[in-house]
């Protein structure tokens, strides 16, 4: 098969693989981008596979840099762009699991695509468009299907985090994983202990965002594979909960956090220790407990200006969305008026400043200094008195005489 239109990112690189041809060896475009095009997807990243070893790339490219040369990669440099090229390559065993203990370069296509994950990231296409399809990867794409390369246990046995990305693909592309597929995951789920969180979180996190999350989700449960994530050993029940809510698509990574933890049913105390447990930042730990705190309030009611005014408008706007999973109805434009009504939308907009107090009432600085502020941010959000220094001040005043 040759593709009708060839995507503007190949044809853009074309230029790579013809120089690469010029100098005697094979080059394709191979993987994920052109699994893509085939499904008429945007394009990230484009792949690079060729029969030339690292160091005759070195040699056919001026600029390039060394980002896996052990392994057969090298970045290629061209203007503005940048394209990882991979020689041809066979694997030898792997005793963690994840990476192989020796690659071999070789000058065969086959010999490479047969190594692997799935058939339909087994695809390769020349530079006129041609599909190179060795392992039925367009039969595989046609019916929606995830696939292995060959035997599916060797695959998993090879590198355990392959069953991750086969649930991820599952949610992503809205596939279904064959079934010897599916039963080989069962059968090796215990090999996701020998794999690193952060590898595992990133395929997770994009699964939860996939298209189809539900597809992913009861396979996920089913083969036992959250038995080896952080935090869900005990959460079988709860996760089949998750994956009844709406199967709308999930727009952001903090949203989904926020929805897989709402449905655990973690208490507030818990919630820092489990993200951390999934290596997730200081700043994603921060969005979520945020968008925890403000969907609870909101599902008992209406938004307090105090709430709007500690979340912001971001996390007010994101917690609206999420009301839709657990069946009641958003107010964006409501939220986004009432958040743009406040008098002030930080502190720092506060018509005094601590400094102000400090010159006025001859005190040194102190924890009064901060409740003090603390409270006129208060009042003046709530409206109960302007944002002027003169009122500012008498409310302040009135409240040190009643002390």
């Amino acid at each position: 098969m040759k593709l009708e239109r060839i995507p503007d990112e190949f044809t853009k690189a074309a230029g790579v693989l013809q120089e690469i041809q010029a100098h005697g060896f094979e080059a394709y475009f191979v993987g994920g981008s052109v699994r893509d095009a085939l499904l008429d997807q945007s394009i990230h990243d484009v792949d690079i596979a060729t029969s030339a070893y690292p160091e005759e790339i070195k040699q056919i490219f001026h600029r390039t840099i060394d980002v896996g040369i052990d392994h057969g990669t090298v970045l290629v440099l061209i203007g503005d762009e940048q394209y990882e090229i991979t020689t041809f390559r066979t694997e030898s065993t792997y005793q963690d699991f994840r990476r192989p203990d020796t690659v071999t370069f070789v000058r065969s296509l086959k010999e490479d695509l047969k190594r692997r994950d799935f058939t339909i990231n087994a695809l390769a296409m020349d530079v006129n468009g041609e599909i190179i399809d060795l392992f039925d990867g367009m039969d595989d794409l046609e019916k929606k299907i995830i696939r292995a390369v060959g035997n599916p246990k060797e695959r998993f046995h090879e590198d355990a985090l392959r069953m991750m990305r086969g649930l991820r693909f599952a949610s992503q592309l809205d596939f279904t994983i064959e079934t010897n597929t599916l039963s080989a995951i069962e059968e090796f789920h215990p090999l996701l202990g020998k794999i690193s969180v952060e590898r595992i979180a990133v395929e997770f996190i994009k699964l939860l965002l996939g298209k189809n999350r539900r597809a992913a989700l009861l396979p996920f449960i089913e083969t036992e594979c959250y038995q080896y994530c952080p935090g869900l050993k005990k959460s079988g029940e709860a996760l089949l909960n998750f994956s009844d809510l709406p199967n709308k698509q999930i727009e952001s990574e903090s949203q989904a956090w926020t929805l897989l933890i709402q449905t655990m049913g973690l208490k507030e105390n818990d919630i820092r220790g489990f993200l951390k447990a999934w290596k997730q930042s200081n700043q994603m730990i921060h969005e979520v407990q945020s968008l925890i705190y403000g969907l609870n309030q909101r599902l008992n009611g209406d938004w307090k200006r105090m709430d709007l005014f500690n979340l912001g408008l971001d996390a007010v706007l994101s917690i609206e969305k999420l009301l839709f999973y657990f069946g009641q109805k958003s107010t964006l434009e409501e939220a986004k008026e009432g958040y743009l009504d406040l008098p002030i939308h930080d502190r720092k907009q506060l018509a005094l400043t601590g400094n102000d107090l400090l010159a006025y009432f001859d005190k040194n600085p102190g924890k009064w200094l901060g409740d003090m502020l603390n409270m006129l941010e208060i009042a003046v959000v709530n409206g109960q008195i302007t944002n002027n220094k003169e009122a500012l001040i008498a409310y302040a005043k009135d409240r040190i005489d009643k002390e």
